[in-house]
């Protein structure tokens, strides 16, 4: 398509970021690539000047910009077709959905899908081979469950969510609406609970049940898990990435990113758009405040305020954390320097 129809087809997808005029090229685009990587007939970004000196060699036909007079006067000089604004990436992404789309199997039950005849299904549900689904489950409108899935009795599935190959809903779990579930993740498994005893540990059954609020996404591998009694919760919007586990009893709020390897331990509070980098590590009854964030690698104890960035294990201030990361690095010069000072 020409360049300023996917200008005109994108603009409704950012209301709120307006596009700068895009001047007279109007290339025909066919793809996006990477700005070091894009042939001509490609579209790419640029979201700060540190990328300057690649526009310089690109071969993209077009570029999303952010507002700045020097990229737009680098582009005109290359001779690249420019739009610009406030959200490069975010523009970039609207360009992606345009030329790709996800492998969606057709709508249907594939004939090797065991269902209990009490599954109540929406419209327009896709079901995938060797899919098993256990009695009194609820499946909303557009539903997309590719191979090998299965779920356990008593679960509901909002309309518009998709269940990818391998993955296991465990029973009387809550799936809303737009989720995406990937592959070899389990959602609703009973969580680690045991009563030591003399005689060693006593199983604590796991009564409670796993809440994934709209537009939830889980990873690959990931476990989020069902507590021995009330629920565990992930709000609206939520991302978890691979290899991440949610421990029974958590609740995380709205908006929130969890990088891959998080490990939550029972009974965590998150507040909204919190950022977990990956490999942090939250010990159990921890709280974390709204819009904070933890650098990779983070061992969380206790509370962490609203807002608050934090690094190291046990967790501190970032700034605090940059200052011991100086020190610990001059300990043998510091440690060498002391037993100087005792001989003296």
């Amino acid at each position: 398509m020409e360049f300023s129809q996917l200008v005109e087809r994108l603009q409704p997808q950012i209301q709120s970021h307006s596009l700068e005029k895009f001047g007279d090229r109007n290339p025909t685009i066919g793809g996006v690539a990477a700005l070091t990587e894009a042939l001509p007939g490609q579209i790419s970004y640029v979201d700060s000047a540190k990328y300057a000196p690649q526009m310089k060699t690109t071969q993209a036909s077009a570029l999303i910009l952010p507002p700045d007079a020097k990229l737009q006067a680098e582009a005109d000089a290359q001779g690249i077709a420019w739009c610009a604004t406030a959200q490069p990436r975010l523009l970039f992404a609207a360009a992606i959905a345009v030329f790709y789309q996800p492998y969606r199997p057709p709508t249907g039950i594939h004939p090797t899908a065991v269902i209990d005849s009490s599954v109540h299904c929406g419209e327009d549900v896709s079901i995938g081979p060797h899919v098993v689904i256990y009695p009194n489950v609820t499946l909303g409108d557009r539903v997309c469950i590719h191979g090998n899935v299965v779920i356990y009795p008593g679960v509901t599935i909002g309309n518009d969510t998709i269940l990818h190959g391998n993955c296991t809903i465990h029973e009387r779990t809550q799936i809303g609406q737009g989720c995406v579930i990937h592959s070899g993740a389990a959602i609703g498994a009973e969580g680690f609970g045991f009563v030591p005893t003399k005689e060693g540990w006593f199983k604590m059954e796991q009564s409670g049940q796993v809440v994934l609020e709209d537009g939830v996404e889980i990873g690959c591998n990931s476990a989020v898990d069902r507590p021995a009694v009330g629920e565990t919760r992930i709000g609206k919007n939520t991302k978890l990435d691979n290899m991440v586990h949610v421990a029974h009893g958590c609740r995380i709020g709205e908006a929130c990113a969890l990088a891959g390897q998080v490990g939550l331990a029972g009974g965590v509070t998150i507040g909204n758009r919190v950022i977990l980098a990956g490999q942090v590590g939250v010990a159990d009854k921890s709280e974390i405040g709204d819009g904070a964030i933890a650098s990779a690698q983070t061992g969380i104890h206790g509370k962490v305020g609203a807002k608050e960035v934090v690094c190291g294990s046990p967790h501190m201030p970032h700034k605090l954390y940059l200052k011991a990361s100086t020190i610990y690095k001059r300990l043998p010069e510091m440690y060498n320097t002391l037993k100087k000072l005792k001989k003296v």
